[in-house]
């Protein structure tokens, strides 16, 4: 397949994201949709590649990035007015907020401050936020552990824990499974006290979450539980896999395309009239990954062996 013969579809013009996936676990602490939403947009801000075409190292990025309510609308379908109190209310949301990060293989909790600096302009109706260094790191463009995706593609999306199930997904892609451990779910959803019972977060959480992915996706995405003894200690997803292309122009220059699992576009009814396909120009190389259509899930789980399921190499 050539790029050049490539229809214009394929090409998504609409802000990327990239960031590591150890921040896919990770816990945003009180962060809301709308807060998390804006923390998203900031970060697709984040890029840049040298004159080589190399991606620029954290140290090279500049850290201070400038979003308008306008842009926020423009993505997140909300009114103007409603964005500009939605940035206003994120900004200081961003300066009190730390994220927590498991570094399992060094037995350690990190702690992590988002940005800096935070300004709200309110003639200009934006917010400028000056990203620390130490959170860098976890959000430059390069090329292995990182995941990526559309802003546009959790823009319907009306839950934090659906956006932060779809991210989850979005690290296991090339598979079509992925196992996590139940801590680590409750991690994710920094759920800290509530949904203790596993039966609360299952029907509070989970399988609504599941269903909304499911009703904007033709994703067929389902979910078991793994137990120890009677406990459940883990939960495996499924749902259909990103098909990966290499395509390659007259020059002989190539690169990826992901062809993600379908759109659902509903009339007013709420009856699907519709499929688009959603494929997103790849800026990340898969050439390092050894994946297996033949692969199949795990049949058991043991608690100690979880972590490998989520590498992290300095």
């Amino acid at each position: 397949m050539t790029l050049d013969n490539l229809p214009e579809v394929l090409f998504s013009k609409s802000p990327k994201v990239y960031q590591n996936k150890k921040l896919n676990t990770a816990n945003f602490g009180d962060f809301n949709h709308s807060d998390y939403h804006v923390f998203l947009h900031l970060v697709s801000k984040i890029g840049g590649v040298d004159e080589f075409g190399k991606y620029l190292q954290p140290h090279e990025l500049q850290r201070e990035y400038t979003l308008t309510a306008k842009e926020f609308s423009e993505v997140f379908n909300t009114n103007l007015s409603n964005s500009y109190k939605i940035i206003h209310k994120a900004c200081k949301k961003l300066m009190k907020t730390s994220i927590i990060l498991e570094k399992i293989e060094k037995k350690e909790t990190w702690e992590i401050n988002v940005c800096s600096m935070a300004i709200y302009n309110k003639n200009q109706g934006s917010i400028t936020i000056e990203f620390t260094d130490r959170i860098m790191p976890y959000l430059a463009q390069v090329k292995e552990r990182f995941v990526l995706y559309n802003l546009k593609e959790i823009a319907n999306f009306g839950s934090l824990y659906t956006t932060r199930l779809y991210e989850l997904i979005q690290g296991f892609k090339e598979t079509g499974w992925m196992l996590i451990s139940l801590d680590q779910l409750r991690a994710t959803f920094a759920l800290g006290d509530k949904f203790k019972m596993y039966g609360h977060l299952k029907n509070k959480i989970l399988t609504p979450a599941c269903k909304e992915i499911n009703d904007n996706y033709d994703m067929d995405l389902r979910f078991e539980e793994e137990k120890e003894g009677r406990r459940v200690v883990a939960v495996k997803f499924f749902f259909k896999k990103t098909l990966v292309h290499k395509v390659t122009n007259k020059a002989g220059k190539s690169k990826n395309v992901y062809q993600k699992p379908k759109l659902l576009v509903k009339n007013k009814n709420g009856k699907v009239k519709q499929i688009n396909s959603d494929i997103l120009e790849g800026q990340m190389s898969f050439d390092d990954l050894k994946t297996n259509d033949n692969a199949k899930p795990m049949n058991s789980v043991i608690t100690s062996l979880l972590a490998k399921i989520f590498p992290y190499k300095k």
